[in-house]
């Protein structure tokens, strides 16, 4: 090859973000956000208006794909996650799920554990379209951006399940005290679900993938141990059994202080923090695992002056890495778009 010829094309690239995961000091952390494919967007309320329902929305891979894909148009993001929902399981273990407009999930009576822990090899199958969402996105996205999978963390989806919808969880909190040995069995149920969802994930195209745990908050320490930090450690060593490597981030939202000890203990290679985390516990942290998020999701909508100061401290306190910058929460369906674009280039610069 002579010297003024161009370099050959070549796909083996590594994503910043899955860089950051691997514990690396980059130039600037890595961008995404969580729900940044969704309701903010105007294209997405359009694409929503064809599906006929929510879950068949999911569950329509050329939708899904398409999803994902229009965040990724408008901004440049460093990885794309597959647009999906942390109920799917639920269904696919033969509870009824369904949305209420404006209202949320709702979710149909509970079925025995037994006849759930039946359901369970079934029940990939029947998630069979998020693995060809997956492939399509993967095949559509640049070498450089990153795919994520993602599943709701067993003791969030499981509360779901019992209190038929969102709420303050005090059924579910209480089943922890009154009949642990039937939250166990349940979560247990959840976790072979979850790990054989996430290995699907993998095989069709997810690089990296995170566990949703919605509502770690309002747990006492042993309890948070039990139903969040050990089926989180057995989900992740279900997957690296099942010969799948890719890094797992683990948001146990509200966690609080005992975010140190699940670190330590869950076996993920990056945290997601929410608005409360505090400078220096991220700091710490970012001895042993990649930390993400922290920006509140309101001040994102607020925009102005405010959002540009605390996006310039979250940089300033862990830009150093590894950390990945996102919010600590999803992005708010009213969030005006310009917004998401002024954070995007404020930390890129692009």
């Amino acid at each position: 090859m002579a010297l003024s010829d161009p370099p050959p094309a070549t796909t083996d690239v590594t994503p910043r973000f899955l860089r950051a995961l691997a514990h690396e000091t980059l130039d600037r952390p890595p961008i995404w956000f969580m729900r940044q494919a969704g309701r903010s967007l105007p294209e997405y309320r359009e694409l929503r208006t064809r599906a006929q329902d929510f879950i068949s929305f999911c569950h329509d891979p050329e939708m899904a794909a398409e999803a994902t894909l229009q965040p990724m148009r408008r901004f440049p993001f460093d990885a794309a996650i597959v647009f999906a929902d942390i109920l799917l399981i639920p269904g696919a273990l033969g509870q009824r799920v369904w949305f209420e407009t404006g209202e949320g999930p709702r979710l149909g009576e509970l079925p025995s554990i037994e006849s759930m822990a039946d359901q369970v090899e079934a029940s990939t199958e029947r998630l069979s379209a998020i693995g060809e969402t997956l492939k399509r996105v993967r095949a559509a996205l640049e070498p450089e951006r990153a795919l994520i999978g993602f599943a709701g963390a067993p003791w969030t989806v499981a509360t779901y399940m019992i209190e038929g919808r969102g709420s303050d969880r005090v059924r579910a909190r209480s089943l922890a005290f009154t009949d642990p040995e039937m939250l166990d069995r349940l979560i247990a149920v959840l976790v072979d679900a979850t790990i054989r969802y996430l290995v699907m994930q993998v095989r069709a195209g997810a690089q990296a993938l995170q566990l949703f745990e919605s509502w770690a908050e309002l747990l006492p320490e042993d309890v948070f141990e039990r139903v969040v930090t050990r089926p989180h450690a057995a989900i992740v060593q279900g997957l690296r059994d099942q010969g799948i490597d890719v890094p797992v981030i683990g948001f146990p939202r509200g966690a609080g202080a005992l975010v140190e000890n699940y670190a330590a203990a869950a076996g993920v290679q990056g945290v997601g923090l929410d608005v409360q985390a505090p400078a220096a516990l991220g700091q710490r942290l970012q001895k042993t695992v990649t930390i993400q998020g922290a920006l509140d999701p309101l001040l994102l909508r607020a925009g102005g002056e405010a959002l540009d100061r605390r996006v310039d401290q979250l940089l300033q306190q862990w830009g150093g890495g590894p950390y990945i910058f996102n919010l600590g929460h999803g992005v708010m369906p009213d969030t005006p778009v310009d917004h998401i674009g002024r954070v995007v280039h404020r930390v890129t610069g692009l």
